[in-house]
């Protein structure tokens, strides 16, 4: 499949959190999948050193399991989320995200590509630090990022989710993912999009986030 007739800024303005218009029906091609990582995988990583791996979940059976942990994570949290004051997004289109939300939650296991994009540590201990984490995450989080841009790119629709981190070492069971030693970083559903034409989302103004030479 070509890339669509995108440029480089419609493809950073217009890659959404995908959910209520991913194809479940249609089949993505591994070949397409592929092309995404080889661009993924040209991302910066702290010292070059390309710790990240990319679990691809296609199998219905570990697709459901995968789901389940997910739902689990949304609906019995092992872990206080602190939420901070901070919520600069439009408070007219919270019902909009929600029924969103709530239509992937109801169709996760539905949707045909589960990616678990991971980095390989010495141990968990690594992130015990506001630097350990920083640099770990900063190692595979560019490259997911490219992963979803790419996916964009090609009709594919992408959204990053994290609940099934609330049970990751029964998602570490499922997938054979060495727990200890290997982080999962997100869950994202990969399909093909209902309609490419998606528009950029409601952001703050640049002049009330930008702080030049201090806050």
């Amino acid at each position: 499949m070509p890339p669509l007739d995108l440029t480089a800024d419609e493809v950073l303005t217009t890659t959404r959190a995908v959910r209520r218009r991913l194809d479940l029906d249609r089949p993505v091609e591994r070949a397409l999948i592929e092309e995404c990582l080889r661009l993924a995988t040209q991302a910066p990583t702290g010292r070059n050193r390309q710790r990240w791996d990319f679990v691809l979940v296609t199998d219905p059976a570990k697709r459901a399991a995968l789901a389940d942990l997910y739902r689990l994570g949304l609906t019995r949290p092992r872990q206080q989320v602190v939420r901070d004051e901070v919520d600069r997004g439009d408070p007219g289109r919270g019902r909009r995200i929600a029924e969103s939300a709530q239509y992937l939650f109801d169709h996760l296991h539905e949707v045909p590509v589960l990616l678990v994009p991971c980095i390989r540590v010495q141990g968990r201990h690594e992130n015990a630090s506001h630097v350990g984490q920083a640099n770990t995450w900063g190692s595979v989080l560019p490259a997911v990022w490219q992963f979803m841009l790419a996916a964009r790119s090609r009709g594919l629709g992408t959204a990053w989710t994290t609940p099934h981190l609330h049970y990751e070492r029964e998602a570490a069971e499922l997938l054979s993912i060495p727990y200890e030693t290997v982080l999962q970083a997100a869950l994202i559903p990969v399909a093909h999009t209902i309609g490419t034409d998606f528009r950029p989302g409601p952001r703050t103004d640049v002049d009330e986030i930008a702080h030049w030479d201090g806050w």
